[in-house]
């Protein structure tokens, strides 16, 4: 694979892809600031999809369309294909893949964790842009529409055709949706041959082993009332508090790493009534499924503690009244599967190889990200950033340094020619 690398490098044509990407950081930064004005919380990533597709259409992808949840894809066939035909209208399809056809897919997210009536203050200051979503993953989709341009712009020969997507729900309770449903459709599960997934800034990690995740919302119902007169009911607030108390006492192993987190409480309507209901949403990561399973018992264990503790207190406080009981229902929000690429993948020896032409120090990672989806079906997939730097990812200080970017953009492109069979 390093001689191959060594060959690519040599093409007048790659050279002039390189030279090509130099020279568009005007446009990149534009594209990623457009993006990035437009809402797109998980399962309402319309306006952005559109968007996208319009952007693969003018750049020349071919086949350019929105399936059923909101994916949005662009095809490459390259210069050996014959002759390029426009894009037909964007559809509310999936695209049509020939039979036997194989893929190399570049994908990047393009949902954000942050809701639709967030302010969308994106600006620009040099070569930073500020404001949510730049980073994550504005950089991903930058990088994206980058590489789709220059192969329209730029005769690259190469064996295997590309498929660009723009995928929905990678976000917290979207839960890799956009990669679910593109991986249970047989069209792409026995197409894509290699995936190459962009998620976020830099050009130092290398994503080959997916992180799982469990995550719960949790929900408390009790029988509510006054403050004063209702004092002794069971309180759905002081049953989470009871059951956090335990559960964040819950001692984890480093190895394999686990980690827990209550990442949102809600409940009760004033400060003077004891609230009917009150909810909480807890995320669980491990390498180990064992870890997961530890822990989600352990989280029902307390929970029921709790509530068998809050009803006690209840009854000693009015023993003569009796109350309705407490409901606690635990309902599954997120299931990401983790998987593990084998150290023989094509797709690694490719990647690790274009690092090394580049004299670029990326280091191996396990992670949550859109690849765990083919990862977990045992195909070739990775995750790397869309080059330059981020930081403050899912808040709203959120920016990217677009020095540096060039270098990602290099590595992404060499990458998939090589998967793609370059020069034939």
């Amino acid at each position: 694979m390093h001689q191959e690398i060594a060959r690519l490098v040599t093409l007048p044509e790659v050279r002039s892809a390189f030279d090509w990407l130099r020279s568009q950081e005007t446009q990149l930064a534009q594209w990623q600031m457009e993006m990035a004005r437009i809402p797109a919380p998980p399962f309402a990533e319309s306006a952005r999809a559109a968007w996208l597709a319009e952007r693969f259409r003018e750049i020349g992808l071919t086949d350019v369309r929105i399936d059923d949840v909101g994916n949005v894809f662009g095809v490459h066939q390259g210069s050996s294909a014959g002759q390029t035909i426009p894009s037909p209208p964007v559809q509310s399809a999936p695209p049509h893949v020939p039979s036997g056809q194989r893929y190399v897919a570049l994908t990047a997210h393009i949902d954000t964790v942050f809701p639709a009536n967030t302010p969308l203050n994106i600006r620009q200051q040099g070569s930073r842009l500020y404001g949510p979503g730049v980073s994550d993953n504005g950089a991903g989709v930058a990088a994206m529409l980058g590489i789709a341009a220059v192969m329209c712009a730029i005769p690259l020969r190469h064996a295997l055709p590309f498929v660009c997507i723009g995928n929905v729900g990678e976000e917290g309770e979207g839960d890799l949706r956009g990669m679910r449903h593109i991986f249970s459709t047989p069209r792409w599960k026995d197409s894509i041959a290699y995936s190459v997934v962009l998620d976020g800034a830099g050009a130092d990690t290398i994503v080959s082993e997916a992180l799982g995740s469990r995550r719960f919302e949790v929900i408390v119902r009790g029988p509510g009332g006054h403050s004063w007169s209702d004092f002794g009911a069971p309180n759905p607030i002081v049953i989470l508090a009871r059951a956090i108390d335990v559960f964040a006492a819950t001692p984890v192993p480093a190895a394999p790493k686990t980690t827990f987190n209550i990442g949102l409480i809600r409940g009760g309507t004033s400060v003077n009534s004891i609230p009917e209901s009150a909810s909480m949403k807890v995320d669980i990561r491990s390498t180990s499924m064992t870890e997961m399973e530890r822990l989600e018992q352990t989280l029902r264990l307390a929970l029921n503690r709790a509530v068998e503790d809050e009803t006690l207190a209840a009854e000693m406080k009015s023993p003569a009244q009796r109350r309705p009981g407490v409901i606690c229902e635990v309902v599954a929000i997120g299931n990401r599967p983790a998987g593990e690429l084998a150290t023989s993948a094509r797709i690694l020896h490719a990647i690790r190889a274009v690092d090394a032409y580049l004299n670029n120090a990326a280091q191996v990672q396990r992670a949550s990200t859109d690849a765990n989806i083919p990862m977990s079906l045992g195909l070739e997939a990775i995750a790397i950033g869309g080059g330059g730097t981020g930081g403050g990812a899912h808040t709203l200080q959120e920016w990217f340094d677009s020095s540096g970017r060039e270098l990602g953009l290099k590595r992404i492109l060499l990458t998939l020619m090589a998967l793609a069979g370059a020069g034939e």
